[in-house]
């Protein structure tokens, strides 16, 4: 480019560099002529002695994290011709704790994430100094850094949930009301902030403007007297109500008010009644619409009684304006009329109806009435007992005015929680209440004259307890959170919530904290939603699962009551295997090493069958090293068995042991029995003289059975099959096994020395594997 073509390209930048058409430049005879082709003959070129600055607006974009720091932008000046003689210095908002220049190339870095709701622009002060003396060479120039927006708030409905009302039977289209929801993101950049609204619940009765969120009628006739009341739930959606978009929902509670298009009616004709009877008209508006006024249109041509309007039952009460005579007159039958006080234009009449009244005059005693037929009383929950509540009044109709006593029904008050004075009718609490426990409790209480207790009336006396601030909150359900291994600094992993059993005037406000000593946890840190809950965050990346597998935090939860109540509540985190994308895998540390496609299940059945084959080989190994005990003990000194060594291998021991000459050639054995030395026989056997034979004689076979018929009746021997009971000796023997078989050594491996010391059973078997020993060295 020639000079002028970058004096141009600066005016069009709104930048003016050194060496572009400024005092420190003399422009060529050739760049010279083009920019006074360009501006005119005459006309002076433009100079400025300002800084050389170099640099494009600078972004960032919120939220944005990564392994290293965000690379923002560069500055950069024309005094900056390499060398690392000139260093950039960086001042203002975020310098150095957020923003970082890196002081000889100019690159500035963000170096933690940026939320643009906090704060959505920077302003910085960038300067140029001399790398060795620290001389500034240019002034300071400052510029802005701007936090561009993403989609990372949801729309909210701050006044919600709402109420509204609309008349019954209006036309459709009719507003109804018109809500709002506010998004945090930016409205001017992109469509984080642009919000549709639809309805989720409400339909077909009502619809919502997309634009407006004017939510009006969309059917026709709606009647208060078949559906009063409307639960509306509508949801605002970000990004134009586009996929990915973000939502928020609230809730619109909408009432039918009523109008007058019902007239009164009179169920049927009236049953016979007393004097100071009352008679009801039903009308299924309510408000002024239900208001009705009654008249005596026939059977009361003596004007002997009126009727009147109760204004808080809307009853026609009967009075009698005359005396009357029982002996003159026994009854009346009266046709009442009933009318409605308002008429609506558009309704269709007529607003009235009459029926037929009976009245018996009657000179029987009647019971107390009531002042009111029923009582609503109101009663702090932590108020002392004999506290008074209130008080009931009834009095007697009859012309006598009988004194009135007061009780209560205690099927109505199995736990006698209340008292009542007999006289006065006050009442009193008599145990300590819980609103947690009955916010309301509906008792009855009875009137009856005093000496005739066969008239009784009843009132229905319903009592409120009041809450007071008396439970702690605490966490809606016990919580246990899952934090992957990989997870991200600041991942939400867990949102928690409280409730309380207390139900204060002015709603539940919940305060989050950690308890104190946990207040610098390096793990963890809390966020508040501002919706009575809050998100637990992950501070860093590194959590391993063999070094630690499981984490509790504590958390103390205050509400808002006076006094505020608290409680602490642990929630436990697991730290868990995921995928990359983010998919628990498993929790366990020792899940970890397991080979991939290997349940748990097939592990615990390959270990059991592991286990199994060990038991069998130990049994095996045991059985085969059992020894039974010899029918007949020989001397210690006789020592005449054949040791005979087997070099095949057989099925134990059976197989091995030789076959025991002593038996035939013992002498002591031909004419009586062998005697035992280890224990005292209880009884002598007799041998019988049977056909003596020496060891030589030919008539073996007889021999073998005459001894085998004493074996098998010495009563001093145990049968070979019977159970041994031996004394225990200890432990420790450095014998160790007395096994004949050897199967871990061989005879050359063994020292038989030991033997000789056991004392004299074991002494001619020292002296035996000895020789055995010596003849092995010869």
């Amino acid at each position: 480019l020639t000079n002028c073509d970058c004096f141009l390209i600066g005016l069009h930048l709104g930048v003016m560099p050194n060496g572009c058409c400024a005092e420190s430049f003399t422009p060529s005879p050739t760049a010279m002529e083009a920019c006074q082709a360009i501006f005119g003959e005459g006309q002076r070129l433009l100079s400025r002695a300002k800084r050389g600055w170099v640099w494009n607006q600078m972004f960032v974009l919120e939220e944005f994290s990564g392994p290293d720091p965000i690379l923002v932008g560069r500055l950069h000046t024309d005094l900056d011709v390499g060398g690392k003689k000139i260093k950039y210095v960086l001042a203002g908002e975020g310098a150095g704790t957020i923003f970082a220049i890196n002081e000889f190339t100019g690159d500035i870095h963000a170096m933690k994430k940026l939320d643009r709701e906090e704060k959505a622009e920077y302003t910085l002060t960038a300067q140029v100094i001399n790398a060795e003396t620290d001389e500034p060479l240019e002034p300071p120039s400052e510029f802005i850094i701007k936090v561009q927006d993403i989609n990372d708030n949801p729309p909210q409905f701050n006044e919600g949930p709402y109420r509204a009302s609309v008349p019954e039977m209006s036309a459709v289209g009719t507003p109804v009301t018109r809500i709002t929801a506010t998004d945090a993101d930016d409205p001017v950049y992109g469509n984080s902030a642009k919000l549709v609204y639809s309805i989720l619940e409400g339909q077909p009765y009502f619809s919502v403007d997309p634009n407006s969120a004017t939510i009006k009628i969309a059917l026709h006739g709606m009647d208060r007297e078949m559906r009063e009341e409307y639960l509306v739930v509508i949801q605002a959606k970000d990004m134009g109500g586009h996929m990915g978009g973000l939502s928020g929902t609230t809730t619109v509670t909408v009432t039918l008010t009523d109008i007058n298009d019902n007239p009164p009616k009179f169920s049927k004709n009236l049953p016979i009644g007393k004097m100071g009877g009352k008679v009801k008209a039903n009308d299924r508006d309510i408000g002024e619409n239900a208001k009705s006024t009654y008249s005596i249109i026939e059977g009361d041509d003596q004007n002997v009684f009126e009727i009147v309007t109760d204004a808080q039952t809307q009853e026609g009460i009967l009075r009698v304006k005359k005396p009357l005579d029982y002996e003159t007159r026994r009854a009346y039958t009266l046709k009442v009329e009933a009318t409605n006080v308002r008429t609506e234009p558009g309704s269709s009449g007529p607003f009235k109806d009459t029926a037929t009244m009976k009245i018996v005059v009657d000179d029987s005693d009647e019971p107390p009435i009531f002042t009111k037929p029923m009582y609503l009383l109101e009663v702090n929950e932590n108020a002392p007992i004999n506290t008074v509540i209130g008080m009931v009044a009834a009095r007697d109709p009859d012309s006598t005015g009988s004194q009135v006593r007061y009780f209560i029904d205690r099927h109505t008050d199995m736990e006698r929680q209340f008292n009542i004075n007999v006289d006065d009718g006050k009442i009193t609490l008599a145990k300590a209440l819980d609103r947690e426990t009955d916010m309301w409790h509906n008792i009855t209480v009875t009137a009856t004259e005093v000496g005739n207790d066969s008239q009784i009336s009843r009132a229905i006396v319903a009592i409120r307890v009041k809450d007071i601030n008396d439970n702690a909150p605490e966490f809606a359900t016990e919580y246990e959170a899952f934090l992957c291994e990989n997870g991200k600094p600041g991942q939400v992993i867990q949102t928690v919530s409280a409730v309380d059993k207390d139900d204060p005037i002015q709603g539940h406000y919940f305060d989050y904290r950690l308890v104190p000593e946990m207040l610098n946890n390096p793990n963890f840190t809390i966020k508040n939603n501002q919706d009575n809950s809050i998100s637990v965050l992950a501070k860093h990346d590194t959590f391993q699962r063999q070094k630690q597998k499981m984490y509790f935090l504590p958390i103390i939860v205050t509400d808002n009551g006076n006094p505020p109540m608290s409680s602490t509540n642990t929630l436990t985190i697991r730290v868990c295997g995921c995928s990359k994308d983010g998919t628990v895998q498993s929790c366990n540390v020792e899940a970890y090493v397991l080979p991939i496609g290997l349940s748990m299940g097939a592990l615990i059945a390959i270990l059991a069958c592991i286990i199994l084959l060990l038991v069998i080989v130990v049994l095996f190994v045991t059985l085969r090293r059992h020894k039974n005990e010899p029918l007949i003990i020989k001397d210690d000194e006789d020592v005449r068995e054949n040791i005979i060594r087997y070099d095949d291998e057989g099925g134990g021991e059976e197989d091995t042991e030789a076959f025991d000459i002593a038996t035939l050639q013992n002498p002591d054995g031909i004419n009586g029995y062998l005697p035992r030395k280890d224990i005292k026989p209880d009884l002598q056997f007799m041998p019988r003289a049977g056909q003596h034979s020496g060891p030589n004689g030919v008539d073996v076979d007889e021999f073998i059975n005459v001894r085998l018929h004493e074996a098998d009746n010495d009563p001093t021997a145990p049968p070979y099959d019977s159970i041994q009971i031996y004394g225990y000796e200890g432990r420790g023997s450095i014998a160790g096994s007395l096994s004949s078989l050897e199967t871990a050594s061989s005879d050359s491996d063994q020292n038989y020395d030991y033997l000789r010391e056991w004392g004299p059973r074991f002494r001619r078997l020292g002296e035996l594997y000895s020789v055995g020993e010596s003849d092995r060295e010869t």
